[in-house]
Protein backbone atom coordinates (compact mmCIF):
# COMPACT_ATOMS: atom_id res chain seq x y z
CA UNK A 1 0.00 0.00 0.00
CA UNK A 2 0.88 3.61 -0.88
CA UNK A 3 -0.56 7.00 0.51
CA UNK A 4 -0.91 10.33 -0.87
CA UNK A 5 -2.78 13.19 -0.71
CA UNK A 6 -6.00 14.72 -1.71
CA UNK A 7 -6.66 18.11 -1.64
CA UNK A 8 -10.61 20.59 -2.27
CA UNK A 9 -8.17 22.29 -1.21
CA UNK A 10 -10.47 22.80 1.93
CA UNK A 11 -10.39 26.34 3.58
CA UNK A 12 -12.81 28.43 6.07
CA UNK A 13 -14.33 31.24 4.05
CA UNK A 14 -12.68 33.75 6.06
CA UNK A 15 -9.88 32.09 4.76
CA UNK A 16 -7.86 34.80 2.68
CA UNK A 17 -7.35 32.96 -1.49
CA UNK A 18 -3.32 33.69 -0.86
CA UNK A 19 -3.27 32.00 2.39
CA UNK A 20 -5.02 29.52 1.79
CA UNK A 21 -2.98 28.83 -1.60
CA UNK A 22 0.26 29.12 0.42
CA UNK A 23 -1.10 26.84 3.17
CA UNK A 24 -1.34 24.08 0.56
CA UNK A 25 1.89 24.92 -1.10
CA UNK A 26 3.53 24.30 2.09
CA UNK A 27 1.28 21.14 2.46
CA UNK A 28 3.20 20.06 -0.68
CA UNK A 29 6.25 20.69 0.53
CA UNK A 30 5.84 18.74 3.56
CA UNK A 31 4.21 15.73 1.32
CA UNK A 32 7.28 15.44 -0.92
CA UNK A 33 9.80 15.98 1.81
CA UNK A 34 7.89 12.71 3.77
CA UNK A 35 8.00 10.83 0.70
CA UNK A 36 4.63 10.62 -0.26
CA UNK A 37 3.54 9.11 -3.66
CA UNK A 38 1.27 11.54 -4.76
CA UNK A 39 -1.21 14.77 -4.16
CA UNK A 40 -4.26 15.39 -6.24
CA UNK A 41 -5.79 19.31 -6.12
CA UNK A 42 -9.51 20.13 -6.54
CA UNK A 43 -11.02 22.91 -8.75
CA UNK A 44 -14.06 24.46 -7.93
CA UNK A 45 -15.62 27.73 -8.49
CA UNK A 46 -18.61 28.18 -6.66
CA UNK A 47 -17.59 27.06 -3.14
CA UNK A 48 -16.35 28.92 -0.50
CA UNK A 49 -15.05 26.08 1.47
CA UNK A 50 -13.24 24.73 -1.90
CA UNK A 51 -12.22 28.46 -2.60
CA UNK A 52 -9.30 27.42 -5.85
CA UNK A 53 -10.64 27.39 -9.22
CA UNK A 54 -6.97 27.04 -10.93
CA UNK A 55 -5.46 23.84 -9.68
CA UNK A 56 -3.08 23.96 -12.29
CA UNK A 57 -1.51 27.56 -11.11
CA UNK A 58 -0.91 25.97 -7.48
CA UNK A 59 0.56 22.72 -9.16
CA UNK A 60 2.96 24.77 -11.42
CA UNK A 61 4.23 26.63 -8.18
CA UNK A 62 4.86 23.01 -6.74
CA UNK A 63 6.46 21.65 -9.01
CA UNK A 64 9.51 23.93 -9.08
CA UNK A 65 9.35 23.23 -5.38
CA UNK A 66 9.25 19.54 -4.81
CA UNK A 67 11.35 17.26 -6.13
CA UNK A 68 10.21 13.65 -6.61
CA UNK A 69 6.30 13.77 -5.21
CA UNK A 70 4.19 13.61 -8.08
CA UNK A 71 0.93 16.23 -8.18
CA UNK A 72 -2.15 16.98 -10.60
CA UNK A 73 -5.37 18.08 -10.83
CA UNK A 74 -8.17 15.87 -8.84
CA UNK A 75 -9.26 16.98 -11.37
CA UNK A 76 -10.08 19.49 -14.04
CA UNK A 77 -13.81 19.85 -14.51
CA UNK A 78 -14.06 19.27 -18.10
CA UNK A 79 -17.21 20.63 -19.14
CA UNK A 80 -16.04 24.42 -18.23
CA UNK A 81 -12.83 23.98 -20.32
CA UNK A 82 -12.26 24.67 -24.24
CA UNK A 83 -10.85 20.77 -24.76
CA UNK A 84 -7.92 22.22 -27.59
CA UNK A 85 -7.11 24.66 -24.81
CA UNK A 86 -6.91 21.96 -21.80
CA UNK A 87 -4.74 19.33 -23.63
CA UNK A 88 -2.31 22.77 -24.42
CA UNK A 89 -2.20 23.05 -21.37
CA UNK A 90 -1.89 19.82 -19.43
CA UNK A 91 0.95 19.13 -21.97
CA UNK A 92 3.09 22.57 -21.20
CA UNK A 93 2.42 21.50 -17.32
CA UNK A 94 3.62 17.90 -17.82
CA UNK A 95 6.95 19.39 -19.08
CA UNK A 96 6.92 21.71 -16.30
CA UNK A 97 6.76 18.87 -14.10
CA UNK A 98 9.31 16.87 -15.96
CA UNK A 99 7.32 13.87 -15.97
CA UNK A 100 5.68 14.47 -12.68
CA UNK A 101 2.26 15.24 -13.56
CA UNK A 102 -1.07 13.34 -13.11
CA UNK A 103 -3.85 14.49 -14.97
CA UNK A 104 -7.16 14.18 -12.88
CA UNK A 105 -10.53 14.95 -14.55
CA UNK A 106 -13.97 14.75 -13.73
CA UNK A 107 -17.59 15.78 -14.17
CA UNK A 108 -18.40 18.48 -11.56
CA UNK A 109 -21.47 18.05 -9.66
CA UNK A 110 -21.93 21.77 -7.96
CA UNK A 111 -24.92 23.11 -9.33
CA UNK A 112 -23.62 26.44 -8.77
CA UNK A 113 -20.70 25.71 -11.06
CA UNK A 114 -23.44 24.04 -13.36
CA UNK A 115 -25.73 27.34 -13.08
CA UNK A 116 -22.28 29.85 -13.76
CA UNK A 117 -21.28 27.81 -17.00
CA UNK A 118 -24.98 27.05 -18.65
CA UNK A 119 -24.19 23.11 -17.72
CA UNK A 120 -27.72 21.25 -17.08
CA UNK A 121 -26.03 18.83 -14.75
CA UNK A 122 -29.24 17.33 -13.63
CA UNK A 123 -29.60 16.01 -17.03
CA UNK A 124 -26.35 14.57 -17.01
CA UNK A 125 -24.87 17.15 -19.58
CA UNK A 126 -21.98 17.59 -17.24
CA UNK A 127 -21.25 13.46 -17.99
CA UNK A 128 -21.67 13.95 -21.24
CA UNK A 129 -19.25 17.03 -21.84
CA UNK A 130 -16.82 14.87 -19.59
CA UNK A 131 -16.53 11.95 -21.66
CA UNK A 132 -16.70 14.13 -25.38
CA UNK A 133 -13.61 16.28 -23.90
CA UNK A 134 -11.39 13.54 -22.82
CA UNK A 135 -12.02 12.31 -26.26
CA UNK A 136 -10.74 15.34 -27.71
CA UNK A 137 -7.66 15.66 -25.69
CA UNK A 138 -6.76 12.37 -25.87
CA UNK A 139 -6.98 12.67 -29.55
CA UNK A 140 -4.84 16.19 -29.55
CA UNK A 141 -2.16 13.85 -27.62
CA UNK A 142 -1.97 10.66 -30.04
CA UNK A 143 -3.75 11.32 -33.47
CA UNK A 144 -1.34 13.38 -35.85
CA UNK A 145 -2.94 15.96 -37.93
CA UNK A 146 -4.84 17.02 -40.15
CA UNK A 147 -8.20 16.02 -38.89
CA UNK A 148 -11.72 17.62 -37.35
CA UNK A 149 -13.50 16.43 -34.89
CA UNK A 150 -17.37 17.33 -34.54
CA UNK A 151 -19.07 16.40 -31.55
CA UNK A 152 -22.28 17.92 -29.92
CA UNK A 153 -20.39 20.01 -27.47
CA UNK A 154 -17.30 21.35 -29.33
CA UNK A 155 -15.54 21.15 -32.70
CA UNK A 156 -11.93 21.27 -32.78
CA UNK A 157 -9.64 20.88 -35.90
CA UNK A 158 -5.99 19.69 -35.62
CA UNK A 159 -4.90 21.57 -38.86
CA UNK A 160 -2.16 20.28 -41.13
CA UNK A 161 1.48 22.67 -41.36
CA UNK A 162 0.67 25.89 -42.88
CA UNK A 163 2.64 28.52 -43.76
CA UNK A 164 5.64 26.52 -43.69
CA UNK A 165 6.21 27.32 -40.00
CA UNK A 166 2.43 27.23 -37.85
CA UNK A 167 0.76 23.99 -36.89
CA UNK A 168 0.34 22.30 -33.55
CA UNK A 169 3.44 21.29 -31.56
CA UNK A 170 2.52 21.20 -27.66
CA UNK A 171 2.51 17.71 -26.73
CA UNK A 172 2.95 16.08 -23.60
CA UNK A 173 6.37 15.11 -22.09
CA UNK A 174 5.30 11.47 -20.88
CA UNK A 175 4.50 9.36 -23.80
CA UNK A 176 1.71 8.83 -25.19
CA UNK A 177 -0.06 11.12 -22.06
CA UNK A 178 0.02 11.49 -17.80
CA UNK A 179 -1.50 8.94 -16.45
CA UNK A 180 -5.27 10.09 -15.75
CA UNK A 181 -7.05 9.33 -12.86
CA UNK A 182 -11.15 10.09 -12.41
CA UNK A 183 -13.08 10.48 -8.82
CA UNK A 184 -16.24 9.17 -8.18
CA UNK A 185 -19.18 9.94 -5.98
CA UNK A 186 -22.18 8.07 -6.53
CA UNK A 187 -23.05 4.19 -6.39
CA UNK A 188 -23.07 3.25 -9.96
CA UNK A 189 -20.60 5.83 -10.57
CA UNK A 190 -20.71 6.83 -14.42
CA UNK A 191 -16.40 8.36 -13.91
CA UNK A 192 -15.72 5.10 -12.40
CA UNK A 193 -17.36 3.00 -14.92
CA UNK A 194 -15.29 5.50 -17.78
CA UNK A 195 -12.10 4.48 -15.01
CA UNK A 196 -12.30 0.89 -16.08
CA UNK A 197 -13.64 1.17 -19.55
CA UNK A 198 -10.25 3.22 -20.62
CA UNK A 199 -7.86 1.82 -18.16
CA UNK A 200 -8.03 5.09 -15.88
CA UNK A 201 -6.55 5.62 -12.49
CA UNK A 202 -10.10 5.15 -9.89
CA UNK A 203 -10.34 7.41 -7.01
CA UNK A 204 -13.25 7.14 -4.63
CA UNK A 205 -14.03 10.25 -2.36
CA UNK A 206 -14.35 10.12 1.08
CA UNK A 207 -17.60 7.59 2.14
CA UNK A 208 -18.49 4.97 3.90
CA UNK A 209 -16.49 2.36 3.30
CA UNK A 210 -19.39 -0.24 2.81
CA UNK A 211 -20.81 2.44 0.72
CA UNK A 212 -17.59 3.11 -1.30
CA UNK A 213 -17.54 -1.04 -1.85
CA UNK A 214 -19.79 -0.78 -4.77
CA UNK A 215 -17.37 1.70 -6.43
CA UNK A 216 -15.35 -1.17 -7.61
CA UNK A 217 -18.18 -2.94 -8.92
CA UNK A 218 -18.32 0.44 -11.57
CA UNK A 219 -14.88 0.14 -12.06
CA UNK A 220 -15.15 -3.77 -13.47
CA UNK A 221 -18.14 -3.27 -15.25
CA UNK A 222 -16.50 -0.36 -17.24
CA UNK A 223 -13.51 -2.57 -17.67
CA UNK A 224 -15.94 -5.23 -18.93
CA UNK A 225 -17.00 -3.45 -21.66
CA UNK A 226 -13.39 -3.18 -23.45
CA UNK A 227 -11.98 -6.35 -22.61
CA UNK A 228 -9.80 -5.19 -19.69
CA UNK A 229 -8.89 -6.70 -16.28
CA UNK A 230 -8.76 -3.90 -13.56
CA UNK A 231 -5.93 -3.70 -10.86
CA UNK A 232 -7.33 -3.01 -7.16
CA UNK A 233 -3.61 -1.74 -6.66
CA UNK A 234 -4.82 1.34 -9.10
CA UNK A 235 -7.75 1.54 -6.69
CA UNK A 236 -7.60 4.94 -4.54
CA UNK A 237 -9.54 5.22 -1.53
CA UNK A 238 -10.01 9.12 -0.33
CA UNK A 239 -10.13 9.05 3.70
CA UNK A 240 -10.65 11.83 6.68
CA UNK A 241 -7.39 10.74 8.29
CA UNK A 242 -5.51 12.54 11.59
CA UNK A 243 -2.31 10.65 13.43
CA UNK A 244 -1.27 11.74 17.14
CA UNK A 245 0.58 10.50 19.96
CA UNK A 246 -2.85 9.15 21.53
CA UNK A 247 -6.60 8.62 20.83
CA UNK A 248 -7.47 10.94 22.83
CA UNK A 249 -5.48 13.91 21.23
CA UNK A 250 -6.13 12.68 17.76
CA UNK A 251 -9.99 12.92 18.33
CA UNK A 252 -9.61 16.66 19.60
CA UNK A 253 -7.82 17.81 17.23
CA UNK A 254 -9.83 16.18 14.51
CA UNK A 255 -13.41 16.40 15.62
CA UNK A 256 -13.10 19.09 17.85
CA UNK A 257 -10.92 21.14 15.27
CA UNK A 258 -10.73 22.06 11.75
CA UNK A 259 -11.94 18.60 10.55
CA UNK A 260 -14.75 18.84 12.44
CA UNK A 261 -15.72 22.49 11.64
CA UNK A 262 -15.29 21.97 8.04
CA UNK A 263 -18.04 19.24 8.45
CA UNK A 264 -20.09 20.53 10.19
CA UNK A 265 -20.34 23.84 8.75
CA UNK A 266 -20.34 22.65 4.90
CA UNK A 267 -20.36 19.26 4.10
CA UNK A 268 -22.72 17.63 5.65
CA UNK A 269 -25.25 20.39 5.76
CA UNK A 270 -24.06 20.34 1.97
CA UNK A 271 -24.83 16.41 1.33
CA UNK A 272 -27.82 16.79 3.20
CA UNK A 273 -29.23 19.32 0.35
CA UNK A 274 -28.37 16.83 -2.27
CA UNK A 275 -30.00 13.75 -0.05
CA UNK A 276 -26.44 12.18 -0.33
CA UNK A 277 -26.45 11.84 3.86
CA UNK A 278 -27.07 7.68 3.47
CA UNK A 279 -23.59 7.30 1.81
CA UNK A 280 -22.35 8.35 5.04
CA UNK A 281 -24.28 5.47 7.04
CA UNK A 282 -22.60 2.19 8.45
CA UNK A 283 -26.55 0.81 8.19
CA UNK A 284 -29.37 1.73 5.69
CA UNK A 285 -31.34 2.49 9.40
CA UNK A 286 -29.94 5.07 10.68
CA UNK A 287 -31.81 8.22 10.61
CA UNK A 288 -30.57 11.22 9.08
CA UNK A 289 -30.68 13.50 12.01
CA UNK A 290 -28.01 11.04 13.64
CA UNK A 291 -25.31 11.46 10.74
CA UNK A 292 -23.49 14.12 12.76
CA UNK A 293 -19.46 15.48 12.72
CA UNK A 294 -19.41 12.85 15.92
CA UNK A 295 -20.83 10.01 14.13
CA UNK A 296 -18.54 10.35 11.11
CA UNK A 297 -15.61 10.62 13.32
CA UNK A 298 -16.73 7.20 15.05
CA UNK A 299 -18.04 5.78 11.54
CA UNK A 300 -16.03 6.75 8.87
CA UNK A 301 -12.77 8.63 9.99
CA UNK A 302 -9.17 7.07 10.45
CA UNK A 303 -8.46 9.23 13.10
CA UNK A 304 -6.17 7.76 16.52
CA UNK A 305 -2.86 6.98 17.25
CA UNK A 306 -0.58 4.73 14.82
CA UNK A 307 -1.51 1.78 16.41
CA UNK A 308 -5.59 2.57 16.09
CA UNK A 309 -5.31 4.33 12.47
CA UNK A 310 -2.87 1.08 11.44
CA UNK A 311 -5.96 -1.09 11.97
CA UNK A 312 -9.19 1.07 11.02
CA UNK A 313 -7.11 1.05 7.70
CA UNK A 314 -6.55 -2.74 7.93
CA UNK A 315 -10.65 -2.94 8.23
CA UNK A 316 -11.42 -0.67 5.51
CA UNK A 317 -8.68 -2.39 3.18
CA UNK A 318 -10.64 -5.79 3.96
CA UNK A 319 -14.31 -4.35 3.65
CA UNK A 320 -14.13 -3.14 0.72
CA UNK A 321 -11.72 -5.82 -0.66
CA UNK A 322 -8.39 -4.32 -0.93
CA UNK A 323 -7.09 -0.89 -2.98
CA UNK A 324 -3.78 0.39 -3.41
CA UNK A 325 -3.11 3.77 -2.29
CA UNK A 326 -4.77 5.78 0.46
CA UNK A 327 -5.33 9.50 -0.16
CA UNK A 328 -5.32 12.15 2.79
CA UNK A 329 -8.20 14.07 2.53
CA UNK A 330 -6.82 17.60 3.38
CA UNK A 331 -7.85 20.04 6.22
CA UNK A 332 -6.56 23.64 7.14
CA UNK A 333 -4.52 23.82 9.76
CA UNK A 334 -2.47 26.44 9.17
CA UNK A 335 -3.47 27.61 12.82
CA UNK A 336 -1.67 24.39 14.13
CA UNK A 337 0.27 23.64 11.47
CA UNK A 338 2.70 21.54 13.87
CA UNK A 339 -0.01 19.08 14.56
CA UNK A 340 -0.75 18.35 10.72
CA UNK A 341 2.69 17.76 9.88
CA UNK A 342 3.50 15.49 12.53
CA UNK A 343 0.20 13.43 12.19
CA UNK A 344 1.51 13.20 8.14
CA UNK A 345 4.19 12.11 9.30
CA UNK A 346 3.32 9.60 11.81
CA UNK A 347 1.22 8.29 9.06
CA UNK A 348 4.15 7.61 6.89
CA UNK A 349 6.25 6.34 9.05
CA UNK A 350 4.96 4.67 11.87
CA UNK A 351 1.60 3.53 10.06
CA UNK A 352 2.46 2.79 6.58
CA UNK A 353 5.18 0.18 8.22
CA UNK A 354 2.31 -1.77 9.82
CA UNK A 355 0.15 -2.26 6.59
CA UNK A 356 2.76 -3.37 4.10
CA UNK A 357 1.55 -7.23 4.46
CA UNK A 358 -1.69 -6.09 2.82
CA UNK A 359 0.04 -4.77 -0.48
CA UNK A 360 2.10 -8.19 -0.37
CA UNK A 361 -1.98 -9.78 -0.37
CA UNK A 362 -3.08 -7.67 -2.89
CA UNK A 363 -0.39 -8.81 -5.20
CA UNK A 364 -1.24 -12.67 -4.52
CA UNK A 365 -5.23 -12.04 -5.06
CA UNK A 366 -4.49 -10.19 -8.47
Amino acid sequence: MEIGYFAMPSHPPECGLKEGHDWDLQVLRWLDELGYQEAWIGEHHTAPWEPHPAPDLLLAQAFLQTKNIRLGPGGFLLPYHHPAELANRVAMLDHLSDGRLNFGVAASGVPTDWAMFNVDGMAGQNRDMTREALEIILKMWTDDAPWTYQGKFWTVTKPDTMFDFLKPHLMPKQAPHPPIGVAGLSKNSDTLKLAGERGFIPMSLNLNPAYVGSHWDSVEIGAAKTGRKPSRQDWRLVREVFVADTDEEAWKLSSGDMMGRMMGEYFLPLLGHFGFKDCLKHAPDVPDSDVTVDYCARHNWVVGSPSTVAEKIETIYREVGGFGVLLVFGFDYKHKPEAWHHSLTLLKQEVLPRLKHLGTELGRAA
